[in-house]
């Protein structure tokens, strides 16, 4: 593999590269010499991948990853061109970047059924969207209880079933509001799960000279990190047989199988996160910065579909300045207009969603946040 030495990446990234390349281009191309690639059989290893792949994504991922070996070759001069920049090589059209959340009772009913010692993933994922990873890295020193913030400032990641810390995904750190709610949930945990501190390799499983050590709000009953895949099947999947997402084990089955749900992994957690606070109204630059996306256009492509109200608070804000009635012409949905309308109440709507005692004063009748 000439294109392996010296790629960049985080090491999960680098196993997922290296992964696709030995099942899915490997066994199909690399018995092609790399001048004899043509565009022909770019088109017919599509073909073939997309009558043996079922996921779109991975498709396109396997291909990227295609396109970049070529690219490398390109680079060493072993190409004059990358085949895949050919307009006959079509890839597989990319599918709509559409996020689904649970209804807020689902999220509820699996937070109550969950193991106590667990209760507070569910709380963190719904309550504040943290990524799986960033919950099991959580340090009390990471909880900023007077204003009411959440410092996310690494994750646990495996690889090749060894546990390590790592920053944040993209590498960045960033700041999460946190509901009241949140803060007192973190409390009592706390109080019936004191942290634990943990010692991991930083950045890399094998960088046993780079080792840090913190205290964790979650770990097992043993006291270790959480490694990600056999929480889910030991801790979460349980939970969601219990609240009656999945079904349960099959009678006779081992305590490992459980039917898939690709669309109810703790990451919906996060997604329901998001729905509740722009459906509340809330700012979609402010949720991505507490999502951690790097654009506030990742978060409209992922989430738009949650924004129903789209569009009424600025035709009602014009029809206000222009004298005349919001529901003349608009449509069923929009607000007629009222000066109390103009109030951001955004923020306290949110926090009603999520269970928080809101303790806004009333101004003409109105919560003003």
């Amino acid at each position: 593999m000439h294109w392996a030495p010296g790629r960049g990446g985080v090491p999960k990234t680098q196993d997922n590269q290296e992964r696709r390349a030995r099942l899915h281009i490997i066994p199909h191309l690399g018995q092609l010499p790399l001048r004899n690639i043509t565009a022909a059989d770019l088109r017919a290893y599509i073909a073939k991948l997309e009558s043996t792949v079922s996921s779109v994504d991975y498709q396109r991922g396997i291909l990227s990853e295609l396109s970049s070996i070529l690219e490398a070759a390109v680079d060493d001069k072993r190409l004059a061109g990358n085949p895949m920049h050919a307009k006959s090589v079509r890839w597989p059209k990319a599918p709509q970047e559409r996020r689904d959340a649970w209804p807020l009772a689902t999220a509820m009913r699996v937070r109550d059924v969950i193991n106590p010692r667990n209760r507070i993933t569910v709380v963190l994922g719904l309550g504040c969207g943290l990524r799986q990873g960033e919950v099991f890295g959580l340090s009390p020193e990471d909880v900023d209880y007077a204003r009411g913030v959440i410092h996310v400032r690494r994750q646990v990641q495996a690889l090749k079933g060894r546990l390590y810390f790592a920053l944040p995904k993209g590498k960045k750190t960033r700041v999460v509001d946190m509901p009241s709610s949140v803060a007192e949930e973190l409390k009592r945990h706390v109080e019936a799960f004191p942290p634990v501190k943990v010692e991991l390799p930083w950045g890399r499983p094998e960088a046993e000279g780079q080792r840090k050590k913190f205290a964790l709000l979650v770990t097992t009953r043993f006291g270790n990190a959480i490694a990600v895949n056999a929480w889910n099947t030991y801790t979460w999947k349980p939970a969601l047989a219990k609240a009656g997402i999945i079904p349960p084990r099959a009678e006779g089955a081992k305590n490992w199988q459980w039917e898939a749900a690709p669309k109810d992994g703790f990451h919906v957690l996060r997604h329901t996160y998001a729905s509740i606070m722009l459906e509340a109204g809330e700012s979609v630059v402010t949720v991505a910065r507490w999502l951690g996306h790097s654009s506030p256009a990742i978060t409209l492509g992922y989430y738009a579909h949650f924004m129903s109200e789209a569009g009424s608070k600025g035709r009602t804000a014009i029809d206000g300045l222009l004298g005349r009635p919001g529901d003349l012409h608009a449509s069923g949905n929009s607000p007629a207009f009222s000066p109390g309308l103009m109030m951001d109440t955004s923020r306290c709507c949110a926090r009603l969603r999520l269970g928080v005692d809101c303790k806004a004063k009333e101004k003409n009748g109105l919560r003003k946040c």
